[in-house]
This record gives C-alpha cells, structure tokens and sequence, in this order.
C-alpha cells in the first residue's frame, strides 16, 4: 500500500456533478415531494370540515398541528436510528410509514379525532424523509454547489409537493371532497418498490462502517473519471475511537452556540412558516379573495419558497456570508407580512404572500443544509433532526397560535404581526451561529490508499 492517499471526504467535496449525482437527487426529490404534499395538505381540508365538525379556531389549528407532533417525533428519534443503522433503511422506513398511514386517513377519517390520530402517526414517517433526505444529499454534494445542489434535490421535491397539495385542493376538492388530498398521497406506495432497488447507503456513513467495497463501487458512480484509480485502490477505514452520544456533541462547548442559534431560529421560522402556510387560504377568503384564489395562494408560496431558496443557495454559495444572507432573507419575509397587517388588497396580498415564500420558506430550506454542514459525519443526520424537531415545536404552534389569534380578536391582523415579527427575530438569532467548518483530511475517517504508479486525474 502507497504512502500517499486520497482522503475520502475531499474526493466527494471536489467531484464534478455526475449523472450519477443527479440520479440520487431526483431519488431524493420524489422522496420529499410527498412530504411536502403530506405536510401541507391539512391546510386545505380546514374549509370542509370546521362546519360539519364543529371546530373552532384552535381546534382548527390543530388539524394542521398533529400532523407536525408526530413528525417531531420523529424528526428526534430518527437522526440517532440513521446514524447507527443507516441512512437508506431508515428512509424506507419513513417512507412506508408515510404511505400506510396517509391511506389510512383518506380510508378513516371521519372525525376531528380521527383525523388528528392518523396524523399523528402520519407525522413519525414525514419527521424522517425532509431532515434525512438533506442530511443524505450533503454527505455526496460536491462542495462548490452544495447549496444549490442540495435544493435542486431536496427543496424543489418539497416545494413542487406543496403546490401539488395547493393544486388539488382547488381543482379536486371541490369534486371529489377533501379525502380526495390522501387518496393521491397514498400513491406514495408506488415510489417504494422503486427505492428499495435503487437507493444506495450514503458513501459517507459506509465508510464509517467500515464497508470499503460499497464505498469504491459508489465513488465509480460519482466520479466515473477516477474510476481506474478507484479499482485498484485499497480502501483503509477507521473507525472513531471515541463514539459520542450525538446529542451530547451537539451541546460541547466547540458547538453549543451553533446549535442554540440554529435551534431557536428554526424554531421561529417553522411558527411563521406553518402559521402562515395553515391559514391562508382561510383567511384570504375571509378578505374578499375568491375561493380558488385563496386556495391558489398557498401553492403560489411553494413555488416561490423554491425559487428563493435556490436564489439565496446561489448567493452563497458564490459569496459565502450564509448567516448574513440568510437573516437578511428573512428580515425581507417578516417585512413583507408585516405588510398584510397593514393594507388589504389584491395586489398586496399577492406581493406579500410570494415574498413570504419566497424569503421565510426559502431561508429555512439554506438552513436545513447549513445545520447538516456545520457538524461531522458521525453527528449529521442527529444535528438536522434535531433541527427540525425543535423547529415543529414552533410550527405545532403556529398553527394553533394563529387560530387561537383569529378566533379572540375576530381578525388576521395579531396572526400577521406575531408572525412578522418572528420571522425577523430568527433572522437576528441566526447571527450568532458559527460559520460551518470545511471537513479536512485531519477529520476525515477514512482514506482511499493509492496503488504504486497510480495516476491522479485532474479535476
């Protein structure tokens, strides 16, 4: 074995983007599309069953927030599962969890509780695919795009599965009835034969089991021109010497003001984004908007929280400045609902609900990838979970925070204000973040070992 090796976590970070690449990312896109549908879509069951259900404003509220405690759950838990078992196991996992319980719903429920039960469970398996998926297209993104090619493959998945949710609620509800949302949720069964062949283990979580003949056949995908190399190379892997609760690392004085900036500013966005997203189309109806426009406008802040996100990824990953970006995003996003406090008219509610998108919901997509960047291989996929689950505690509010607002003051306005002002709050939270570090040969685990005479192709 030659002296010289080729670290690992560089070969990944300063690979060119492979159709292999953009294999994993579509693969990771499908998975979050449905999430994105499923975590949307109570919002447009709201207007069919308040009446018929009896439900006040909280309760109303709370159609949208069970769904959102069984993904912080599972958010919570699925992290520590990933890290030890496997990323690819643990997504099927959701996955399918995701599939039978959003059949089940449309089968099912029949009453609040019903429904806020099947939710509930719905929840454990969308709290595993959003976080996952990020922390799984990090691990491969070549270090140059790795925001912008985290939301091609992440954030486009969800934002197209919001709008499909937008979609259907104004051309097929009206039709077929609210169950309509879950009946084509559950095509998610379709996507799963289809994963189960297809979706490999991140290459950066093989190499910490040791498994160098997976990680050599995935480095011939990704980087197809070091192939040669890659065959005749022996893989040396070693293992941590120390495994730390990941959890406990998250809090080690090296990362606790990263962690408690990320989580409170997490926290805030997801109160603005879900206390938004879960009342807009009641409550542009209620001012005077029609009703597939106010249904429209939901799916009109998911196509928008794409292209803002894919914008402000853009922006850093040319300037860097990520914390500085990302709170001046939302700065703009708390501003713009701020706004809908203070005027009401069509082109005011248009402006500023696609600003909201296009800022508050588009930060939170850089965020996602900025927590999975800021912590090492062995604590990621804990780190992003653990993101988005402290950050449901503040969309289970949203929703609930907003309707309970609603329904005192007999107006939108304390929901516009409350949610404004958070938005620019996590914007000045998120400034006491560190920077992410760049993962170096020193921390690297694992080394490729290059044979005598090996060339190194240039990239």
């Amino acid at each position: 074995m030659s002296d010289r090796a080729i670290d690992v976590h560089e070969e990944l970070a300063e690979a060119k983007v492979s159709g292999f690449h953009v294999w994993l990312g579509l693969i990771m896109g499908l998975l979050t599309l449905f999430d994105g549908y499923d975590t949307f879509n109570p919002a447009y069951v709201i207007h069919y069953v308040v009446g018929p259900w009896g439900l006040k404003g909280g309760q109303a509220g709370l159609l949208i927030s069970s769904g959102l405690v069984g993904f912080l759950i599972g958010a919570a838990v699925h992290g520590i599962i990933a890290d030890r078992f496997g990323r690819r196991g643990t997504l099927l996992g959701g996955l399918w969890i995701t599939s039978i319980f959003t059949l089940l719903t449309a089968l099912l429920a029949d009453s609040f509780v019903s429904f806020c039960i099947l939710r509930l469970l719905t929840g454990l398996g969308l709290g595993v695919l959003l976080p996952l998926a990020t922390t799984y297209i990090n691990e491969l993104a070549p270090r140059r795009v790795a925001n912008t090619f985290a939301l091609w493959g992440v954030a486009l998945g969800w934002a197209l599965g919001g709008t499909a949710a937008g979609l259907v609620g104004v051309f097929l509800t009206p039709v077929f009835g609210w169950k309509v949302l879950y009946w084509i949720g559950s095509l998610s069964f379709l996507l799963l034969p289809f994963l189960h062949a297809q979706l490999p283990e991140s290459p950066k979580f093989l190499m910490l089991r040791g498994r160098s003949d997976e990680v050599k056949a995935l480095l011939c995908k990704l980087r197809p021109d070091r192939a040669v190399i890659y065959a005749s190379a022996d893989f040396s892997v070693m293992q941590p010497q120390v495994k730390a609760n990941p959890i406990a690392l998250l809090l080690k004085a090296n990362y606790r003001r990263t962690t408690l900036a990320i989580w409170s500013s997490a926290f805030l966005s997801l109160f603005c984004i879900f206390g938004l997203t879960g009342w807009i189309p009641t409550v542009m109806m209620q001012r005077g908007e029609t009703f597939s426009a106010s249904f429209g406008f939901g799916a009109m802040m998911q196509v928008m929280s794409f292209l803002g996100g894919l914008a402000l990824g853009h922006l850093i990953d040319r300037f860097g400045r990520s914390r500085g970006l990302i709170a001046s995003w939302w700065a703009v996003g708390g501003s713009s609902v701020l706004m809908l406090a203070a005027f009401n008219t069509h082109l005011v509610n248009v402006t500023a609900v696609a600003l909201a998108g296009f800022c508050i919901i588009g930060a939170q997509f850089v965020l996602n990838n900025f927590t999975a960047a800021s912590y090492e291989t062995s604590a990621r996929a804990t780190a992003v979970g653990m993101e988005l689950s402290i950050a449901r505690v503040g969309a289970i509010l949203g929703p609930l925070v907003a309707g309970t607002l609603h329904q005192i003051y007999q107006s939108p306005t304390p929901m516009f204000v409350s949610i404004g002002f958070s938005a620019i709050a996590a914007g000045a939270v998120i400034l006491f973040a560190k920077a992410p570090p760049v993962e170096s040969a020193v921390a690297a685990p694992a080394s490729v070992a290059v044979p005598p005479g090996a060339a190194v192709a240039a990239d």
